[in-house]
């Protein structure tokens, strides 16, 4: 695609122009200098306007002490003649071909933005990053990502909050490491002492049933003479009831009543165990959630980069992150000023590809070797710049002093044009 550049802008009695003739160079850098309030800015506010339409009147357009209107002829690449001049400076744009027509046709190859550069180096962060985004096509795309990604990560960081909370709640909760997993139950406590006590009472039954035998015992010795054979057999008996007696062995209930008399104690300690356990597991439940969205995060981030790697960048390593524009992994106030310019202009060309100039106000904060390397890249990349600078150096392309071209008056040939009329 052709793109459509100045090729020679005349102008007069244009804000602090007096008359002056601009042949820019068709791909670099085209450098307007001189000192304050010559002209310089007066010369991009004149290609402005002419190109640019009403938008870019200037409130005053005509020169103090003048009472000649303002003119403004420019030349394109593209063959077209724009003209203001007269008392209203009415556009007239002429095509090669003989057919004329006015504003709209400029419009198809003029970006707004080339002729306003600072609109768009001094929007914020965000609204760079905006156009970037629609120029590219992928703003709808990215936008749904970044709003995911916003959603993830405020969940994320109410989850990991939380598992914060439960983590230092578990950590103050007191243990005791000597008591069982379970709630003691004093029934079942008091049911083993009944039945120890079922199977002492028994015992103890059977001890009196040996006294009682032991009495027997005697009185039938006591009379023994008469009752031979029931000795006999109360004997027998008594042989039976004896090795009984030493095969019995009572049992203590001694640590079944400490255990029951402890049991609020030792439930108090085991409810605190089992509170301790599930603190620790809701803990471990949200640091798991809370790395699950780290790992959704980190998934719709890897798709930005691969959305934004995949589209038509205006210049390499251009991109977006955190909704703000980077070039070279720098956000844009850690750019320096070349860097600034260079990402601009390639936007500006992307916004619009027929448009092939830009327009630059101000670049007195550049050295000499960033003027030169950032005038190597634009004619590598074809594109051409009009600037102006605060300086009279041997890096201007030409010098504005007091509304002229220094060393263009006096006039040696006859021009092309002559004051007030084209």
């Amino acid at each position: 695609m052709n793109t459509v550049k100045i090729n020679v802008l005349e102008a007069e009695n244009v804000k602090r122009i007096k008359a002056v003739k601009v042949e820019p160079t068709p791909a670099g850098l085209t450098i307007i200098g001189g000192r304050n309030n010559q002209g310089k800015t007066s010369v991009l506010d004149a290609i402005a306007w002419g190109l640019g339409g009403n938008t870019f009147r200037p409130s005053s357009p005509k020169r103090d002490g003048s009472t000649i209107p303002p003119a403004i002829n420019i030349k394109l690449s593209n063959g077209l003649i724009v003209e203001r001049k007269g008392k209203n400076s009415d556009l007239k744009v002429i095509d090669p071909t003989g057919n004329k027509s006015g504003q709209t046709l400029l419009n198809e190859f003029v970006e707004q933005l080339a002729l306003n550069l600072p609109k768009f180096m001094t929007a914020s962060n965000k609204e760079k990053a905006e156009t970037l985004l629609q120029i590219i096509g992928v703003g709808d795309q990215l936008y749904e990502l970044e709003k995911q990604e916003t959603e993830l990560y405020n969940q994320r960081r109410t989850i990991g909050q939380i598992a914060d909370q439960k983590a230092k709640y578990a950590k103050e909760q007191p243990f005791y490491p000597d008591v069982p997993k379970e709630l003691v139950s004093a029934s079942s406590l008091i049911q083993q002492q009944q039945e120890i006590l079922a199977r002492n009472g028994e015992n103890q039954r059977k001890r009196e049933n040996l006294r009682a035998l032991e009495v027997q015992a005697k009185q039938v010795q006591e009379q023994i003479d008469a009752l031979l054979e029931k000795q006999k057999i109360i004997l027998a008996d008594l042989e039976i009831a004896r090795k009984s007696a030493l095969d019995l062995h009572d049992e203590s209930t001694e640590e079944l009543e400490q255990n029951i008399a402890d049991i609020e104690e030792i439930n108090v300690k085991v409810r605190a165990n089992m509170d301790k356990d599930k603190a620790e597991d809701d803990a471990r439940e949200y640091q798991n959630q809370y790395e699950e969205l780290s790992k959704q995060i980190n998934d719709v981030r890897k798709q930005k980069i691969d959305l934004l790697k995949s589209a038509d960048l205006p210049l390499p390593e251009l991109s977006v992150e955190d909704g703000e524009l980077t070039y070279k992994g720098k956000k844009w106030d850690s750019m320096s000023g070349s860097e600034q310019l260079k990402v601009s202009v390639a936007i500006i060309r992307k916004l619009n590809p027929k448009c092939g100039f830009v327009l630059m106000d101000k670049l007195e904060a550049m050295d000499m070797d960033t003027l030169k390397e950032f005038g190597a890249w634009l004619e590598q990349e074809g594109l051409q710049a009009i600037a102006t600078r605060v300086s009279t150096g041997p890096e201007c392309s030409i010098v504005i002093s007091d509304g002229y071209v220094v060393g263009a008056e006096p006039v040696t040939e006859a021009p092309t044009w002559k004051a007030g009329e084209f």
